[in-house]
């Protein structure tokens, strides 16, 4: 039997790279959409394993690359990420987050492609609001789900929509939260932080993988059109807890200025906790089992 076949945008990147690999270990036919410039040093060991189709920014060049590709499944995980934008960060949010998201589906449908896993952002849902953006970006995800709407009414494309919270995991390139405190660990210089009172709500890469999958699993059922699901760990942790839970399982405590900066211009308080799961999944790496495989710790 032929391999499924996956074209994955975003795949450089640390989830979508994860992605790749495992749909290699599963035995997909991966395709990867780049740009002349993009690291490929994610993909270290998988190379010579997956097709790369250089995108040149026009839409006669994301056709040529579905034409060639000829995928059963789409992933869309690629992302300009933004917690705060500039005047002069405009043009590429929109060039990033709708443009080619735009020019991909218009693609799909003009070589008959028609099942696609996006990529969406709890934070299109400020104070667990109907939409409610917490940032520029988040409205960008969603002016892009509402063009999604118009190619399922007028085409065949299905659509999954999956809304990510806070992701972490092993070899994350992200300046993001553990990286940081993974720094004030080694050096013991104390990290600036917020009063730290917000919860976050974390999931384990390995999670974020199969609800991928699932989702692909899911378009398989021609009664599926336009759905989106968080993706959750059902488990919020306070920031200040969190600090410590992570110095208890590495064993180094972490050096925190609490409140020496102030909470973010529409602060996440508390993460959206109204959307619906995705039917067969579930997060199975709680915190505590997440840090220790993240920094190598054996029991």
């Amino acid at each position: 039997m032929n391999p499924r076949k996956a074209l994955i945008t975003g795949g450089t990147g640390f989830i979508g790279s994860a992605l790749c690999r495992r749909l290699v270990t599963d035995g997909w036919d991966v395709h990867l959409v780049v740009r002349n410039e993009s690291a490929l040093s994610q993909l270290d060991g998988i190379l010579d394993r997956v097709t790369l189709g250089v995108h040149d920014g026009s839409t006669e060049g994301i056709q040529a690359i579905l034409r060639k590709a000829k995928p059963t499944t789409v992933f869309h995980l690629a992302s300009l990420f933004l917690v705060e934008h500039k005047p002069a960060d405009i043009e590429a949010l929109i060039k990033s987050n709708i443009v080619f998201g735009t020019q991909l589906v218009e693609a799909m449908a003009a070589n008959g492609v028609y099942e696609l896993v996006n990529t969406g952002t709890s934070w299109q849902h400020f104070e667990s609001h109907e939409y409610d953006p917490v940032s520029l970006y988040a409205a960008t995800k969603q002016a892009f789900e509402s063009i999604l709407t118009f190619y399922v009414k007028v085409t065949p494309l299905r659509v999954i929509t999956l809304k990510l919270f806070d992701t972490y995991g092993p070899n994350d390139p992200r300046n993001k939260l553990f990286s940081l405190l993974r720094r004030a660990a080694k050096t013991q210089v104390p990290l600036a932080m917020s009063p730290g009172e917000q919860l976050v709500d974390l999931v384990y890469l390995d999670d974020v993988i199969e609800a991928y999958l699932e989702a692909a699993r899911r378009l398989s059922d021609p009664e599926v059109q336009q759905e989106a699901y968080a993706v959750s760990s059902g488990c919020l942790i306070r920031l200040k807890e969190l600090v410590q839970i992570y110095g208890r399982v590495t064993g180094i405590p972490v050096p925190v200025e609490w409140g020496s900066r102030p909470y973010r211009f529409r602060e996440v308080m508390i993460p959206w906790h109204k959307g619906l799961p995705l039917p067969g999944w579930l997060p199975r790496t709680n915190i505590e089992e997440g840090i220790r495989r993240m920094e190598g710790i054996c029991r």
